[in-house]
């Protein structure tokens, strides 16, 4: 991220712009939007910019920018499109202190105007770093039509009553109250006029403080295998009202962007086979968190309802009295297989596939192996990399046969997706010499499909 956005004030502030033309007027047509005193130097300004001086929307001064004009400016635009003129004011400007855009130089800038999506007090900025002017006023024109322009009148209101809600405590129960507010009572409130819509205030003000503290609550979420895009809305919904986020290790950066920026984000850090904080202690904290009234989500790569220990964490929300609810998630297995282009079951190869595990196959008994190593077979073996040389001895010395595909992938959905095609008999030494890093999962009776076979050494190459 090149250029930070902030949203800056310019109540009281001097801003000035030097330029008289087309790119003058598109950039004062926004400014004078806000409650900054704008001054305008141009020696031959558009009857526009005229006009709106004798209005006293601006200070216009028929001349061009001197040296002292911009001291004491925040902004400062540089718009007499020619590059010339546009390098000296902008010489100015710099030294005098303010911040400096010129108009249609992105280098030269040292700020950038964004599209803007106008709900007065609520603003929308849309900015692509100059790459893409097209695609922000595409977005722009998409926002325009998704927000009511009622949403601006309510945040005025809104605004206004913000001392009378400060009666409620942080938090959870003020979110409440505002999400009341803004998404259900106040829009209906607001066809009957300003009066009837802080009438309503009051009422909802009312009932959100005569309510006892609101019990916590537990999402067990889904994360999916590690593409934010394949995370669903119910999923989403849940990471947006979140106070506090537990997550596990195999949840993305890109996902843990998604929760709202003041939840508290916990690792839970749980490893196979190595290092990881106890299960006691993940339950210990849903349900401290929970009982503090917050909503909690914990936060599972894949889907929880798939070896993520779901069964014990409910168990310790019910003991304490808690609600939960379960959303689920992709599970690796299923995005797996659409990378390799593979259905898990097919008409006249296998009616039923396997899930299962790494680390319990060590337990398994003899005509489990059997089943198993039986011709059509098909199973996904999560977690288990470490166990790939006991799984193939097992499996051949029970009958499967050599050829058996294997297919393993690694860093499943992500950019960095790796597939390795291999069988049965060469399961060992292939996985060694792949060097996996990343979490994988091994699909046992499959093997990848040519074109997505193709797409992932493409991938792998760029």
């Amino acid at each position: 991220m090149q250029h930070f956005p902030i949203f800056v004030n310019t109540a009281g502030a001097r801003v000035v712009l030097s330029g008289g033309g087309e790119a003058a007027l598109a950039k004062l047509r926004l400014l004078m939007k806000t409650e900054a005193a704008l001054d305008v130097y141009a020696p031959a300004p558009s009857a526009e910019i005229v006009t709106w001086a004798a209005e006293g929307r601006l200070t216009l001064h028929r001349r061009a920018l001197r040296a002292g004009d911009v001291t004491g400016a925040v902004l400062f635009y540089a718009a007499d499109e020619a590059a010339t003129e546009d390098a000296r004011t902008a010489g100015i400007a710099a030294v005098e202190g303010a911040m400096v855009n010129v108009v249609d130089n992105l280098a030269d800038s040292a700020f950038i105007t964004p599209a803007i999506v106008d709900r007065d007090p609520v603003t929308v900025a849309i900015g692509t770093e100059g790459a893409a002017p097209v695609l922000a006023r595409a977005i722009k024109a998409d926002l325009e039509a998704r927000l009511p322009v009622t949403l601006g009148p309510l945040a005025r209101i809104g605004k206004a009553f913000r001392r009378m809600a400060e009666a409620l405590p942080h938090g959870r129960p003020r979110r409440d109250f505002w999400s009341d507010y803004y998404f259900d009572a106040g829009p209906r409130a607001f066809a009957g006029g300003e009066e009837a819509t802080n009438d309503t205030l009051d009422r909802l003000l009312a009932r959100h403080l005569a309510r006892e503290d609101a019990p916590g609550h537990v999402d067990f979420v889904g994360s999916g295998p590690g593409d934010p895009e394949l995370l669903t809305l119910r999923a989403r919904r849940a990471l947006d009202r979140a106070d506090v986020v537990i997550h596990d290790r195999l949840v993305t950066g890109e996902i843990l962007e998604l929760a709202r920026r003041e939840a508290l984000l916990i690792d839970a850090g749980k490893e196979g086979f190595g290092a990881s904080m106890t299960q006691e202690e993940i339950n210990r904290l849903i349900v401290t968190h929970a009982r503090e009234g917050a909503h909690v989500v914990r936060l599972k790569g894949g889907d929880p309802t798939v070896f993520g220990r779901l069964d014990e964490e409910m168990e310790a929300v019910e003991a304490a009295g808690l609600s939960f609810a379960i959303v689920p998630g992709i599970t690796a297995a299923s995005a797996a297989l659409a990378g390799i282009g593979q259905s898990f079951t097919r008409r006249g190869r296998n009616t039923a596939a396997r899930i299962l595990t790494g680390h319990d196959m060590k337990g398994f008994a003899d005509h489990e192996w059997k089943t198993l190593s039986r011709p059509g077979e098909v199973a996904a073996i999560y977690m288990g990399k470490k166990a790939a040389r006991f799984i193939q001895g097992r499996l051949l010395m029970h009958g499967a046969a050599p050829e058996t595909p294997v297919t393993i992938v690694e860093n499943i959905s992500r950019p960095d997706q790796r597939t390795i095609g291999t069988t049965l008999g060469q399961l060992e030494p292939d996985l060694s010499n792949a060097r996996l890093s990343g979490p994988a999962l091994m699909l046992y009776g499959l093997a990848p499909r040519a074109a997505a076979a193709l797409n992932s050494l493409q991938q792998e190459v760029s």
